[in-house]
């Protein structure tokens, strides 16, 4: 389900430019980074696949494979992996993500979280199980997740 009607939605470029160039006011760096360009930081990600030729719902799954911050290499992946240095843990000491990794797993689309939830998509992104068994009333997959749904339904 579409949130928006394709009329409404920007181009891939419109939307890319306004990731990377058009946000760097809120951290007063125009003119200093969102941009391949001389005098600008070097920072840079190479991305899984073509984020201007995959198909518009391979988007959100599109990750990097390497990572430049400042010229140097933060993050790597797959082939570039011996190229990154050892992330350190998690901080703070309690965050979950320290107990129960990332956000980065894809789940199959009809595990037990997302066949459990009302929304039901192939998100594949949050998988949902990050919030099973607390005590939250997320501990109830129908009536948590199924009243409030996946973030990415809008998508």
């Amino acid at each position: 389900m579409r949130l928006y009607p394709p009329a409404n939605r920007l181009d891939r470029e419109s939307a890319l430019r306004l990731w990377t160039e058009a946000n760097t006011w809120f951290s007063n760096e125009a003119g200093k980074k969102g941009r391949i360009a001389v005098g600008q930081l070097a920072d840079l990600a190479v991305l899984s696949g073509d984020y201007f030729s995959v198909p518009e719902d391979e988007i959100p799954h599109l990750s990097s494979v390497l990572t430049l911050l400042g010229g140097r290499i933060v993050h790597g992946e797959g082939g570039f992996s011996g190229l990154a240095p050892a992330l350190p843990p998690p901080m703070p000491d309690w965050a979950p993500v320290r107990t129960f990794g990332g956000y980065q797993g894809r789940r199959a689309p009809g595990s037990f979280m997302t066949s459990a939830c009302a929304c039901a998509n192939a998100c594949q992104v949050h998988g949902h199980d990050h919030a099973a068994g607390a005590s939250a009333p997320s501990a109830d997959p129908r009536g948590f997740w199924g009243a409030l749904g996946c973030g990415c339904w809008a998508v």
